[in-house]
């Protein structure tokens, strides 16, 4: 760490050797008002508010006459400045840094320490709808991101004096602020205490995105299950601690990360609980339903026309049999050539403008399944089939939850070409096995079902009516485990 001198030409001096690299840099040397006094400050052009600067420190500063002499730091921290965060550092390794994420650096001859002045200039989003949770009914606001904004998002929910939030600086090189957001009185004690321990032991250079803060925390990296949930939605953050749950919040991404998570969670919806408790209940078991047919319909068609023909009825096996006269493939085969288009179709679906971008994906599947079926290389029955799966997964409200299905579709698809519904039950089997094992953050990924906890089945597969839901999920260990008031 470099120790600066006193003298103002030998500090910019080293400011300069230091910043030689980076031409954005503005150094303004000024006097203090009619004093004698020397003074400059550094400042990065784009990242600053100049506004700010020539109104509340320069203008204030070269107003300073010979009656305020001798012009002391306390003095001017007091009486000089008006901008609500200042600090002081005496090394240029604590200096540099943040300068040049949007401080404005007081240097003044004759005076060790220098002032940050906090001016950097904040351009964010304006708070929007989320695009990816959308809502037929519930708050249309959604993060953005800006990480002040986030959690003042969190605050404008209600007036609650335990939520709490801790700050802490991530990546090596490129530093970013992230916050773990949590209700004092609510949350797990241990719980909060591995979060910030697995935060705190990430090395990185650089978190573009909450993405990484989820890869760098997890428990299983092999497991395709998403054992966080990431969203960006306030009131989903809420809720989650409501419950005991922890929150992260990083700058420059609207997507929020809780922890933990269950399989189930990742099925529910916010408007579940918006809505009446029958209709609630309604949309989360046709969600399950969905969940089940976008996993397993493909390997159900393979096994059934490959291995157990029987178990169809006669009159449908009549016709499905007609239908694959011609068709030079086997069930596998022409299932993954239709389930490959159809997942390419939606990633550029994805990836086009948004004009086109459903448009070429509905219009793409139509085209390309009526023509597979035209040329003979898969059968009708085998289009529906997928088609409904799309669609079924389409229902999933949460995207990194669909991924992991649509993968594991895949391997049920091999089960049930190479064993038949044998090979399904097995797959089933494993993904139950696998799923009871895995955990996030010390929570049974498979609650409340695997352990049983018959006091949470009351926000599972159904949503019993809020005047019901008396205690908060018994998984979490909550320090509160009563839902009250004060």
């Amino acid at each position: 760490m470099m120790e600066m001198n006193e003298h103002l030409t030998i500090k910019l001096a080293a400011i300069r050797e230091q910043m030689s690299f980076h031409s954005d840099v503005v150094i303004r040397e000024f006097m203090l008002g009619d004093t004698e006094i020397k003074a400059a400050i550094v400042f990065v052009n784009g990242l600053a508010d100049r506004d700010l600067i020539d109104l509340h420190v320069l203008r204030a500063l070269m107003s300073l006459s010979r009656d305020c002499v001798p012009v002391t730091k306390s003095y001017l921290i007091n009486q000089v400045l008006t901008v609500s965060q200042l600090t002081e550092v005496s090394v240029l390794d604590e200096l540099i840094p943040k300068v040049l994420m949007g401080a404005t650096a007081l240097i003044i001859d004759g005076m060790p320490e220098m002032i940050l002045i906090g001016t950097a200039k904040n351009k964010s989003r304006s708070i929007e709808e989320p695009i990816s949770e959308a809502l037929v009914r519930g708050p249309r606001a959604g993060f953005n991101e800006c990480l002040s904004d986030n959690t003042a998002l969190l605050r404008r929910h209600g007036e609650n004096d335990s939520m709490a939030f801790i700050s802490m600086q991530v990546g090596s090189r490129a530093k970013k602020e992230l916050v773990i957001a949590y209700m004092i009185d609510i949350a797990n004690p241990e719980l909060l205490e591995e979060v910030k321990d697995r935060v705190s032991k990430i090395e990185i250079d650089n978190l573009p995105e909450s993405g990484y803060v989820e890869q760098l925390i997890e428990d299983d990296f092999l497991s395709p299950f998403p054992q966080i949930q990431s969203t960006e939605r306030p009131d989903r953050v809420i809720g989650a601690l409501m419950e005991g749950r922890v929150a992260i919040l990083l700058d420059g991404t609207p997507f929020a990360l809780i922890a933990p998570v269950t399989f189930s969670m990742l099925l529910q919806s916010p408007e579940d609980y918006y809505e009446r408790w029958l209709a609630g209940s309604l949309l989360r078991i046709l969600r399950f339903f969905a969940a089940m047919i976008a996993l397993l319909t493909p390997a159900m068609y393979i096994s059934f026309i490959s291995f157990h023909p029987g178990l169809i009825p006669t009159k449908l096996a009549i016709s499905i049999i007609g239908a694959r006269v011609g068709v030079p493939f086997s069930s596998l085969v022409e299932a993954l050539i239709m389930e490959i288009a159809i997942e390419i179709l939606r990633e550029a679906g994805l990836r086009l403008p948004k004009p086109i971008g459903p448009a070429m994906g509905i219009v793409g599947g139509l085209i390309i399944g009526e023509a597979a079926v035209q040329a003979g290389i898969v059968s009708p029955i085998l289009v529906i089939v997928v088609a409904v799966t799309a669609i079924s997964s389409f229902s999933i409200p949460q995207y990194s939850a669909g991924i992991a299905l649509r993968m594991l579709r895949f391997g049920a698809m091999f089960c049930a070409a190479a064993f038949g519904l044998y090979g399904v039950v097995l797959f089933i089997l494993l993904l139950l096995a696998h799923v009871c094992k895995l955990k996030s953050f010390g929570v049974p990924y498979a609650s409340p079902g695997a352990p049983y906890r018959v006091g949470d089945w009351k926000d599972f597969f159904v949503r019993v009516p809020i005047f019901l839901m008396k205690k908060r999920p018994a998984m979490l260990h909550p320090a509160d485990a009563k839902r009250k008031k004060k």
